[in-house]
């Protein structure tokens, strides 16, 4: 019989099912070896019958890798590379071919491949000597707060709703510090890489110092941390799940192109490429991430609705600054 597991050392018993170890402190998985993935795959396939592809194919990698903190490691960057770049990819077409040319918000801006090219290079050396330390380090952490990376994987629903508070609480953090990143002598010290474009391209999603991509991304990663530390209830791939929306959500927002079926049109209270462009083509107001309700409350919002309201009372409208 398969038993749920978490980061522990695990070893099979005689009648094939795997077992939880006696030394729960061990990062190490240690199963039946197995000289290919797939092999190891297959063995877990003859005994999980209840466990659906994905949860197999999860499990046989960890079985095959025999090291924890390296199998995550590996499996996070590779996925944050992917996702990144992968995501990036059709906007650096449409702006190279000039496509959907009526959808773009700065039309006279359009970036040279060239452009994009520097970005992309600047952008995965940071990936590598900024994230990818802080991605190998996650495994340890995520085990000292009881992120779970067992199987069977926690339900959609589960999943959905904890993804719907962390967007909640990133965009928090990401308000309170972006806004800050705009002081003077931080925004010149640290911010001011990142508004290198007036004109924000999908690639530039993650082109910034990496004083601000530690503090910014931070948030991504330690909100979850934080719900599994006071829940005790939380998954990896959840995790995952969370890391790629935000991701595709910060790419798309970087995008510069304003599409009458962009998510905003449907949930107005979603932030979308037209709130942050805006934000680097003025350099002020519009801090949030996901959501405008920060900016809408405390008055930095930055759209033609929101001049009008300072027009009307002057007195609020340094509050964008």
């Amino acid at each position: 019989m398969y038993v749920k597991h978490s980061c522990d050392k695990r070893h099979w018993d005689t009648g094939g099912g795997l077992l939880l170890s006696d030394n729960p402190t061990s990062l190490n998985s240690t199963f039946a070896p197995a000289a290919t993935y797939w092999g190891q795959y297959q063995e877990i396939s003859n005994y999980n019958v209840n466990l659906n592809v994905a949860e197999r194919l999860w499990a046989a990698w960890y079985a095959w890798m025999q090291n924890d903190v390296l199998a995550t490691g590996i499996m996070s960057f590779a996925m944050h590379e992917i996702v990144y770049f992968g995501r990036s990819l059709p906007w650096f077409i449409i702006d190279s071919l000039g496509l959907f040319k009526q959808y773009k918000i700065q039309g006279n801006k359009v970036p040279s491949v060239r452009e994009q090219w520097d970005c992309a290079k600047w952008v995965l050396l940071s990936h590598v000597t900024v994230e990818l330390p802080q991605i190998w380090l996650f495994h340890p952490m995520a085990q000292f707060f009881g992120l779970s990376t067992s199987v069977p994987f926690p339900s959609v629903l589960t999943m959905a709703y904890q993804i719907a508070i962390f967007f909640v609480m990133e965009d928090a953090w990401h308000y309170w510090f972006h806004r800050a990143l705009h002081y003077g002598p931080l925004y010149k010290a640290i911010h001011k890489i990142h508004h290198q474009y007036s004109a924000p391209f999908g690639l530039a999603a993650e082109y910034a110092s990496p004083i601000e991509v530690m503090i910014l991304g931070f948030g991504t990663v330690s909100c979850p941390i934080i719900w599994c530390a006071i829940t005790g209830n939380l998954h990896i791939l959840t995790m995952y799940v969370w890391i790629v929306l935000r991701l595709a959500q910060a790419i798309d927002a970087h995008s510069g192109y304003e599409f009458p079926w962009s998510l905003h049109h449907f949930l107005p209270f979603w932030a979308g490429a037209d709130h942050h462009d805006l934000h680097h083509e003025k350099f002020i107001g519009n801090y949030s991430s996901s959501f405008r309700w920060w900016d809408y409350v405390l008055d930095t919002e930055y759209t033609p609705e929101a001049l009008k309201r300072r027009r009307a009372n002057p007195s609020s409208a340094k509050k964008a600054q």
